[in-house]
């Protein structure tokens, strides 16, 4: 499954899920973030039965950015059940961010 869109008003429904949830916080200008998406995408396929990878686009998303007080992008938060356990922010190579989720695929 590919990455999937989220909004300010989904936001609460799509983290709430059986699975383990990575957000990606990014906005279009930033050219990290533009890195770090087709490794995301790589990842969401792969390992689609263990992990849900949603994508959060700051600009036009303010409330749910604010909320969890993203001040750097991209900034990836993994939820279990609908809670942050983990928050890592930057660029990272698709094995680094595999080690840094590799409790939970």
């Amino acid at each position: 499954m590919a990455t999937q869109k989220i909004t300010d008003a989904d936001f609460s429904t799509f983290v709430h899920s059986t699975k383990p949830v990575l957000v990606d916080f990014w906005a279009a200008w930033c050219q990290p973030c533009k890195r770090m998406a087709p490794i995301l995408e790589a990842i969401s396929e792969q390992y689609s039965d263990t992990l849900i990878v949603g994508k959060l686009d700051v600009d036009q998303n303010p409330v749910t950015a604010s909320q969890f007080k993203i001040q750097s992008i991209p900034t990836m938060i993994l939820f279990q059940e609908g809670e942050p356990v983990k928050q890592i922010v930057g660029f990272r190579p698709q094995s680094d961010l595999l080690a840094q989720l590799a409790d939970v695929l």
